[in-house]
C-alpha cells in the first residue's frame, strides 16, 4: 500500500533539468514553457541557455544606467532662439520713422 494518495502525486514526471528562460538569452525571442529549444535560433540548455544564461547580450540597460540623464538626453525639448524670425527691429523702426516723414510732409504741405 502507498503512503501517499495518488492524488498528491505529480501528473508528469518532475525533470531535474533547468526550465527554459521566458526570454532566450541568445537572441531576445520569447520562449514558451515547457520547450528544450529556442524556436527562433534553435538555443538549448546545452548550447545556448543553462543557471548561467545572462542577460548581457539583449541589449539591456547596465547596472550604472542613468535613467534620468536618459529622459533628459531623449525627451528635453531643444531650447529656441530667443530672438524671433522674421524683420530686424532696426528695419521696423526706419519703417517708422520713413512713415512718420511722409505723414508729416503730407500734413504740412
Amino acid at each position: 500500500m502507498r503512503s501517499t494518495p495518488a492524488w498528491d502525486e505529480p501528473a508528469h514526471p518532475v525533470h531535474n533539468k533547468t526550465m527554459p528562460p521566458e526570454i532566450c538569452p541568445n537572441c531576445g525571442a520569447e520562449v514558451p514553457p515547457h520547450v528544450r529549444c529556442c524556436p527562433v535560433c534553435g538555443a538549448d540548455e546545452s548550447t545556448g541557455w543553462s543557471e548561467k544564461a545572462d542577460s548581457q547580450r539583449l541589449g539591456l540597460p547596465d547596472e550604472e544606467f542613468d535613467y534620468d540623464e536618459f529622459v533628459k538626453e531623449e525627451f528635453e525639448q531643444p531650447k529656441k532662439e530667443l530672438r524671433p524670425a522674421g524683420i530686424p527691429w532696426w528695419a521696423w523702426l526706419a519703417a517708422v520713422l520713413l512713415l512718420g516723414a511722409l505723414i508729416k510732409l503730407w500734413i504740412w504741405r
